[in-house]
């Protein structure tokens, strides 16, 4: 929700409640804007206490993070969604990194997604890829003297 739209409907509550019951309705009004409030920190605790139990920075699989994200997640959704804290990289730019070491590079703009950008983990280097011919099983044999030159 809109952070606007919700002081307006909290001071709307209050005053409602005044208009219409007095005193007993602003106190009723001013309850319920504080038990909303209550739900909303009860629910942010419930992710702190999930992201306590990870480690930093650290996600199941960055390729899945990357396809789920969008412009205009909420920190709290994306921190809900990784159930772990991200590990801060540059201003406004969290990583979270998985067990194969690919990372996502997430930008934040005022507490919410912007853009991201997935970075692959580098392909071990092989010896096939090195250039040695004998690891990739082709290697070169001399000719044998029975066989015709070419």
């Amino acid at each position: 929700m809109n952070r606007l739209a919700g002081i307006v409907l909290a001071i709307a509550a209050i005053v409602a409640g005044a208009v219409f019951f007095g005193w007993k309705g602003a106190i009723l009004g001013l309850s319920c804007v504080v038990f909303f409030l209550l739900l909303q920190f009860s629910q942010l605790m419930r992710v702190m206490r999930t992201a306590q139990n990870s480690p930093l920075g650290h996600v199941a699989s960055a390729v899945m993070l990357q396809s789920r994200l969008h412009p205009g997640m909420k920190l709290l959704d994306l921190i809900r969604m990784c159930r772990s804290l991200g590990v801060k990289v540059a201003p406004d730019t969290y990583r979270w990194t998985d067990a194969g070491g690919d990372a996502v590079d997430v930008v934040m703009e005022r507490g919410m997604v912007a853009r991201w950008t997935l970075i692959r983990a580098s392909a071990p280097v092989d010896a096939a890829a090195a250039g040695a011919p004998e690891a990739a099983g082709t290697a070169h044999k001399p000719d044998h003297p029975d066989t015709p030159a070419a």
